[in-house]
């Protein structure tokens, strides 16, 4: 009929109008008919049951009418019209006019009219604009186009029936980049970091924990919406807390039992809170973590009532279930780590020599893997007469069986120094040890290279001799004012250990101002690069370090030649002081006003040996730094050691904890919570970080500008 929708079989009952609202209320107002489908009260009673359905239904529908498509829509589906809504009675071509013609769009509902056949599309990307934020967003629906029939059977439009995805879309798309995020980490720190960021982002929730047992107790961290967590914190070791074993928490009572639970509506931590964080919680899920090797748990929960769906469910099982693999994984991981530094770290010397003239500091650092012992090692003694002995050396394997041959020809070394020092006698001792313990083992694939000498500070001379190892490196600054020059010293090379070394010696002049550096082949050597220009890069870096510190030489030098190495870096600097030094150490307890009693005590240390106002400040600021964080992240009591020379300060922390080593790529990641090592490298000339057998030591230094 024209005019209408359909034909009208009998008198329709009137349209309620008193109670519609919202986008109802514009379909029913709008002057239907000034357009080809005609008056509503006209159109077919079946076609009218159908407007009624959509007209009520929560789910956003659209519904096209007659050949040119005209649009009407609910509440739900107002979104998907964005700014052209309202929209009521427009050519459905009109309206969605960017992306009508785009495939899966306007065909999808065209073919429908046309060929009278339903269609489901189980995913379309459409834009959307979201109410609250004015933000256009690409959101994913399941779309459902079917025909609709007049009384007499004839097609007269079209229903959508849009079902919006997105959620469980980017839900299973975060379970992808959570699975991806789990495989790049190493230990318990690093998956409880992409856990905790993973549960807070995805499930949009307010407190998020994660837990692992630890021998007779519960180690457990947390994250809360809204905590002002800046790059540097996001990589700081987590701030674990401790839970007794029978602890009633719902992480741990989920780990224990290997149930998990679901708080509807409650106070599920009212019995363990710690804070009013946890005490506002009303909705909490727990999950276990179970593997062959580990328990533990992931608790997400809400400030208000949350029903947890189904599809929740899964997906937090899906999550804890990744989780579980990653922390096993790390569990592993730390324990082969821990093993092997601790022998490494074990078969070299605890404390080199502290001599009035001589300041000496060596620095040792894995290869890539950092998860098995290797060969290098380094040693400096006293010999009876005084005099210094120092050695570094490198066997090769990274492995327990070269890890005890490089303790082997240590000790040995060094008992046939004590005997014999002059270097030329004790190499060739070392040739015959090697070899002999290569005719134990079976094997002449011992590959075995040293470097040995011998310091006299009194007459200022340094004997050296080299069994295959790459020549050692001398920095010379005779005063502050001098232009620092390095060179490589020219010790006849020899073979290698074990293969009948006959090594030569060389003497050269060993004065104040000058640092002897001894290194392995992991300093200088790189895939894909020529070894002469690492040794160039290595001897340009240390001529141009600030001075000529030990210990500040040793970092210089590992981070040197650019690009990571596989292979173990070892290094040992010596260096010939213009002046004495003094210094002083604190031992630290593990309390809270630790830090104030190291300011209080550096401040007037410092003051009594008359280092400038400016420097003090600077120095006392970084060591309250390194200070607050050993107490934090190691847990442990601390040493605080400064050291004055008249060219510079150098202080100290040293911890007994776990946490491992802090790298130079790791800038700003130390932190009492937030200013991070980036304000020590500001204020200070040099920092790093020195591994030791039982904990770390962080170390700056900063400069004394000449008087006047």
């Amino acid at each position: 009929m024209p005019g209408t929708v359909g034909h009208v079989p009998a008198s329709p009952a009137p349209i309620p109008r008193a109670a519609s609202v919202g986008t109802a209320a514009l379909v029913l107002d709008h002057p239907w008919s000034g357009t080809p489908l005609g008056p509503l009260e006209r159109w077919d009673p079946a076609v009218r049951a159908v407007v009624d359905l959509v007209l009520a239904s929560p789910v956003p529908m659209a519904l096209t009418l007659g050949t040119e498509f005209r649009l009407l829509y609910n509440d739900g589906y107002a979104e998907l019209v964005g700014a052209a809504h309202p929209a009521i009675g427009r050519p459905a071509a009109e309206v969605f006019a960017g992306i009508w013609s785009l495939s899966g769009v306007g065909d999808l509902v065209e073919r429908t009219f046309h060929e009278g056949t339903s269609v489901l599309e189980k995913e379309s990307i459409l834009p959307i604009l979201r109410h609250g934020t004015g933000r256009v967003e690409q959101a994913v629906f399941t779309r459902g186009c079917s025909p609709v029939r007049d009384s007499g059977g004839t097609v007269v439009g079209v229903l959508t029936v849009a079902a919006e995805t997105t959620q469980v879309t980017e839900q299973l798309q975060s379970l992808s980049e959570l699975a991806a995020a789990l495989s790049g980490t190493l230990t318990l720190d690093d998956v409880a970091r992409v856990a905790l960021r993973y549960a807070l982002d995805s499930f949009d929730a307010d407190l998020v924990s994660f837990g692992v047992d630890d021998g007779g107790g519960w180690r457990i961290v947390r994250r809360i919406r809204g905590e002002l967590l800046d790059e540097a914190d996001e990589r700081l070791p987590p701030l674990w807390r401790r839970a007794p074993d029978d602890s009633p928490l719902p992480l741990v009572v989920t780990a224990r039992s290997g149930v998990p639970s679901f708080t509807t509506d409650g106070q599920p931590l009212a019995a363990a809170a710690v804070d009013r964080h946890d005490q506002k919680i009303r909705a909490l899920a727990a999950l276990p973590l179970r593997t062959p090797v580990l328990h533990g748990g992931l608790s997400v929960g809400y400030q208000r009532g949350h029903p947890w769906s189904a599809a929740e469910r899964a997906l937090l099982a899906a999550s804890a279930e990744l989780v579980a693999q990653a922390a096993e994984r790390a569990r592993r991981f730390e324990t082969q780590h821990g093993t092997a530094q601790l022998l490494q770290r074990s078969m070299l010397p605890e404390h080199l020599p502290d001599l009035p003239r001589l300041r000496i500091a060596a620095r040792y650092d894995p290869g890539v893997d950092g998860n098995a012992a290797g060969g290098d090692f380094y040693d400096a003694f006293v010999l009876p007469d005084g005099r210094l002995g120092v050695v570094l050396g490198d066997v090769a394997g990274h492995d327990v069986q070269a890890a005890a041959r490089m303790g082997q020809v240590r000790a040995a070394l060094r008992a046939l120094a004590l005997a014999d020092p002059r270097p030329d006698a004790v190499l060739a001792g070392l040739d015959r040890l090697v070899a002999s313990l290569g005719a134990e083992a079976g094997t002449y694939e011992l590959f075995v290279t040293v470097v040995f000498g011998v310091i006299d500070a009194g007459r200022e001379r340094l004997t050296l001799a080299s069994a295959g190892h790459p020549a050692p490196l001398l920095r010379r600054c005779p005063s502050p004012d001098d232009e620092p020059t390095a060179e490589y010293l020219d010790v006849p090379t020899g073979a290698p250990l074990g293969l009948g070394c006959r090594p030569g010696t060389t003497t050269v002049r060993f004065s104040p101002g000058d640092t002897l550096l001894l290194f392995s082949d992991g300093v200088v050597e790189r895939r894909r690069q020529s070894l002469s220009v690492g040794l160039t890069g290595l001897a340009e870096a240390i001529a141009g370090a600030a001075s000529g510190d030990p210990r500040a030489l040793c970092a210089v030098a590992t981070a040197a030649v650019p690009d990571g190495t596989e292979d173990d870096v070892a290094v040992l600097a010596v260096e010939h002081a213009l002046m004495p030094s003094r210094s002083a150490s604190m031992e630290v307890p593990a309390e809270p006003t630790a830090p104030s009693r190291v300011r209080h005590w550096m401040t007037a240390q410092l003051s009594d040996w008359q280092v400038p106002e400016s420097i003090v400040g600077a120095a006392v600021l970084c060591t309250s730094e390194l200070t607050t964080n050993a107490l934090l992240h190691a847990g442990t009591a601390a040493r605080v050691e400064i050291d004055l020379s008249p060219e510079r300060l150098l202080v100290s922390v040293a911890d007994s904890g776990t946490r491992g080593s802090v790298t130079k790529a790791q800038t700003d990641t130390l932190s009492s919570r937030g200013r991070g090592l980036g304000l020590i490298e500001q204020l200070s000339d040099a920092w790093g970080t020195d591994p030791t057998v039982r904990g770390s030591t962080v170390w700056f230094e900063i400069l004394i500008p000449p008087a006047g």
